[in-house]
């Protein structure tokens, strides 16, 4: 009875989007347009050379003499091997989920157990500097100063959740043998980078062609994600589902002194961080800190729209999505408490320091993080084609082959 009742549900929500996609044509195209802008013009050309290295880095060996010597960090930190300082700092670096694709590749490798990698999973997927400082900061804010607030809780409360995650599945490892404990060695560390070269027998083209192609084939998966939560979003607001999910929220809000303007938002929020992001930031009802606390949550909760790309690239591995969605709460939760403690000392008084009381300046074409996006959203759908185009040409030469 439940698999039927998951069926008529699943079919239901299908039929409603159709029919939803033939009432709202127009609404549901410029969603579908909004979302395809944002990945070729910025996702897919900032994400494609992290995703390559990264699987460059892994079928060279670097990642396991980076676990080598990562070891005595991680594992007192974390409760994972040192291999996953790697998934962390790329993570942070690129954003998500960056760190899903490296943490799913470690344990295809088997340097992760299931545990260790859904602890992984649960710190390592977090926003990128660019995007909280140019999207975010000075994009929505017009103030790249509050960047240093966001990117300070956001990545101190993501370190928080994996030091909170690094109990998580204690009990059942007790029944497995841990590796015996070795000391940090630079020529052990070199030894088990060649180890893991020679043990992969692909030529060096072949190892190229197949980060090239797999890398692009993620990425044309999330680019599918992100337009879909661009007009499933779009179009729960039009059919009105948003605005009375979002009078919920108000009592919520009410709780923790927030105006319950920022419910719908925040919702939002909850389905598409940029979206919801935008909405916050436009909101007049509400004051600075209390935007920035709102925003702070859906950064680190990552939206819906990110959590299903994460599920679909742990999907092939035995990785559980259950601990990495009560990360996520947790680590808006985290988030936004530090926000309330670092507003003060790292934004206001730094303001006032710096500026001397003067309002801070709103010329955004002068900062460079706008700069840079402006300049990356020029040249993204050159560098997406040619991705694409040389992808292509690897895969139709392995055809023939054939």
């Amino acid at each position: 009875m439940k698999h039927k009742f998951k069926t008529i549900f699943l079919a239901g929500i299908t039929v409603s989007i159709a029919i939803s996609l033939i009432k709202y044509p127009d609404q549901s195209l410029e969603a579908s347009i909004r979302g395809l802008n944002m990945w070729w013009e910025v996702v897919f050309p900032s994400l494609l050379p992290f995703f390559i290295t990264a699987e460059l880095l892994i079928s060279f060996g670097f990642v396991k003499f980076l676990g080598v010597l990562c070891e005595p960090i991680m594992r007192p930190l974390f409760n994972v091997p040192g291999a996953g300082s790697f998934a962390w700092a790329m993570g942070m670096t690129s954003g998500y989920p960056t760190g899903a694709k490296i943490s799913a590749r470690l344990r295809e490798e088997k340097q992760l157990t299931r545990i260790e990698a859904e602890r992984l999973v649960s710190f390592t997927n977090a926003s990128s500097p660019l995007f909280i400082f140019g999207a975010i900061s000075v994009g929505f804010f017009y103030d790249v100063k509050l960047g240093i607030v966001f990117a300070a809780s956001h990545y101190i409360g993501n370190a928080l959740v994996g030091i909170c995650m690094r109990f998580y599945g204690r009990k059942a490892e007790k029944n497995t043998t841990k590796s015996a404990k070795k000391k940090v060695s630079i020529i052990r560390a070199f030894q088990e980078m060649h180890r893991t070269r020679l043990n992969d027998p692909r030529p060096f083209g072949k190892i190229i062609g197949d980060a090239v192609v797999n890398s692009i084939q993620t990425l044309m998966m999330v680019g599918g994600f992100i337009i879909l939560f661009s007009v499933f979003t779009k179009l729960l607001y039009i059919v009105g589902v948003t605005p009375a999910i979002a009078s919920w929220f108000q009592y919520i809000l009410q709780i923790f002194t927030l105006p319950i303007d920022l419910a719908l938002p925040l919702l939002s929020g909850l389905f598409e961080i940029t979206l919801g992001a935008s909405q916050v930031s436009q909101e007049e009802s509400a004051n600075l800190m209390e935007k920035i606390i709102v925003v702070s949550f859906i950064l680190g909760f990552n939206g819906l729209s990110v959590q299903a790309q994460v599920a679909s690239i742990l999907a092939p591995t035995d990785i559980r999505f259950a601990p990495y969605f009560f990360a996520r709460i947790l680590h808006g939760v985290f988030a936004a408490i530090l926000t309330v403690f670092f507003y003060t000392p790292l934004y206001l008084n730094r303001t006032s320091f710096d500026f001397k009381g003067a309002p801070v300046s709103t010329n955004i074409q002068e900062e460079p993080w706008m700069n840079f996006l402006f300049r990356l959203a020029e040249i993204g759908p050159v560098i997406t084609f040619a991705a694409l185009f040389v992808a292509a040409f690897i895969m139709l030469r392995r055809i023939r082959k054939i």
